[in-house]
């Protein structure tokens, strides 16, 4: 049957066609839709888990107790997940077991563009990188016989535009893999000293067979061209916008398998062109490779380390008179991010900025309290430096400081951050800001929610409780719509001469469950035009004709902008 797919629809398919029994992901952009996908096949158990290393030791587990397991990440995921990625590779696995890590290019989603090849090069795991639907499909399929039959985890690499761009997928049917019963054995899966030292030449000896491999895969070919002036070697989405932009006029080496890579077909293909051109994004993996073999080519002196590639640019840097085009970017008006209308952590934000605190700040939707006009965020480095962070900058000094981590992130990694506070008793403020869940990858359940992938109840964790009892005593719980309680609670605990914890709780404006009040009205009789309401930045609010106005269709009535009016301009539109 042939259907038209994202990336990501496709690589949940190939996953399932493939007999995969258990996934587990932590959501992150642009892999998400692979695991909510999954979760869409009853025969298969899915599950968010508090963060990568979580989801990659699950998926482990399940693959040692003979079953085929997923986990999924984004690029900086990796970096959470990396402990256990290097040591599996030396343990190996039972059943098969794929990784998909999806790597940000551009940085549409993310605070670094980091290059996730590297780390199959580092870990010593192959790593397949397909270029379109169909092939995200047939890859992680493939992944499992790979896996199995080198007895190693394979690593499925995908980026923004494979993901979530759309082509034809011929699908197929589910394959029941055949379940591999658990053996023990504790020289190979008990990873102290003396085990591991005996793995190491095992993981060596399948890297070699993995490379023969490489030579003889279909999953790497030789598109031929018409002009050996210039043969170009490539792979994932570059492999698109070489073939958009050049047509059949060169020959082009597309890897598929992108590592270990198949030296004897480096060595020939470039022999057999007279110019050799590798276009890749972002670092020179494959051209550094190249030239550790002794080939001269070129890259990266063309086609730069930053942001993502296109045909129009490859055109343009190989020369071709069809790399001109359109720049949208000319025409197009900016739009600058910003909380959605109603947003809970607006208030808080508000509060903040008012009070001058130097915010320490996380990764979430809310990393948009830095902009204009809250610009109430000062750092924001990974998933829980905020809290780790605040506690360095209490004990060295600072003064008048917060961290602000959204609840999905606290379960992600703020927790250890908290323990260091409560053990090592800095004076700091944390600021959790519930908003009910995980918002900027589209809404995803996580421990604190109690309702796992599927919207089924689950275990529901209680953030009082378990600050309590990681030892604080100053725990409390406010409405990020009422200012005057945001500012009471500020002011109390940055004056408290303890540690303390701030629950900002309410739900994400855009819950599909949130019941919202009528949007507000002006009554320009009142309003004076003194613009005090524009400071929240939210995006309902303007100025005309020297008074403020709402966009019904934005507002959802919560109220805030009432509270920073000082002469009641702002009412309800209901019973018009």
């Amino acid at each position: 049957m042939r259907e038209l797919m994202q990336g990501n629809t496709a690589a949940a398919r190939g996953l399932w066609e493939a007999g995969c029994c258990f996934a587990s992901s932590y959501p992150g952009t642009p892999s998400t839709e692979i695991t909510e996908e999954l979760a869409k096949y009853d025969d298969v158990y899915s599950e968010w888990a508090p963060n990568e290393k979580v989801a990659m030791e699950a998926a482990f587990g399940a693959s040692l107790a003979g079953k085929r397991s997923f986990c999924g990440m984004k690029h900086v995921g990796l970096n959470v997940a990396a402990d256990p990625l290097f040591t599996v590779s030396y343990t190996g696995i039972n059943a098969g077991m794929v990784i998909c890590v999806a790597d940000d290019a551009g940085m549409h989603s993310s605070q670094n563009e980091q290059d996730s090849r590297h780390y199959a090069r580092a870990a010593k795991l192959p790593m397949l990188e397909p270029s379109d639907s169909q092939e995200a499909l047939e890859f992680f399929r493939c992944a499992y016989d790979l896996s199995e039959e080198y007895g190693s985890p394979v690593i499925v690499k995908m980026c923004t535009r494979i993901a979530h761009s759309q082509s034809v997928v011929e699908t197929g049917e589910r394959i029941a893999a055949p379940e591999r019963p658990y053996e023990k054995n504790i020289a190979k899966y008990v990873m102290m000293p003396g085990n591991a030292i005996k793995r190491h030449p095992i993981v060596e000896e399948r890297m070699r067979r993995l490379q023969a491999f490489a030579e003889s895969s279909g999953l790497n070919r030789i598109d031929p061209g018409n002009d050996d002036s210039v043969g170009v070697i490539t792979s994932s989405t570059c492999y698109q916008y070489v073939k958009e932009s050049c047509g059949d006029r060169f020959p082009v080496l597309k890897l598929g398998m992108i590592w270990p890579l198949p030296d004897e077909n480096l060595k020939s293909f470039a022999e057999s062109v007279k110019r050799l051109v590798i276009v890749e994004e972002l670092d020179g993996f494959i051209e550094g490779y190249c030239k550790s073999l002794g080939l001269k080519c070129e890259g990266k002196s063309l086609f730069g380390l930053l942001g993502e590639l296109g045909p129009n640019v490859i055109a343009e840097r190989l020369g071709l008179p069809h790399g001109e085009g359109v720049n949208l970017g000319e025409t197009l008006p900016a739009r600058p991010p910003m909380m959605c209308a109603g947003c809970p952590h607006r208030g808080l934000f508000y509060t903040l900025s008012k009070a001058k605190c130097t915010v320490l700040g996380d990764i979430g939707c809310y990393t948009l309290g830095a902009v204009a006009p809250l610009s109430a965020m000062e750092m924001t480095l990974c998933m829980g430096a905020s809290v780790s962070a605040l506690h360095g900058f209490s004990k060295a000094g600072g003064k008048n400081a917060v961290a602000v981590i959204g609840d999905s992130t606290f379960m992600h990694s703020g927790m250890t951050g908290l323990a260091n506070i409560a053990y090592n008793q800095s004076k700091s403020v944390v600021i959790i800001l519930d908003n009910s869940i995980t918002g900027m990858t589209g809404h995803q359940q996580n421990p604190t929610t109690g309702l796992n992938i599927k919207g089924d109840p689950a275990g529901k964790i209680d953030l009082e409780a378990l600050c309590r009892a990681m030892g604080f005593n100053r725990v409390r719980v406010v409405d990020p719509y009422n200012l005057k309680e945001c500012e009471e609670a500020l002011r109390e605990e940055l004056e408290a001469g303890e540690s303390s914890v701030i629950i900002s709780r309410r739900p994400c404006a855009l819950l599909k469950y949130v019941k919202h009040n009528p949007p507000l009205k002006v009554d320009t009789a009142k309003c004076v035009g003194c613009k005090s309401c524009m400071r929240i930045g939210c995006p309902a609010l303007s100025m005309k004709d020297g008074h403020a106005r709402v966009d019904g269709t934005l507002c959802v009535g919560c109220g805030v902008c009432t509270q920073l009016c000082k002469f009641g301009a702002f009412g309800s539109k209901e019973g018009e």
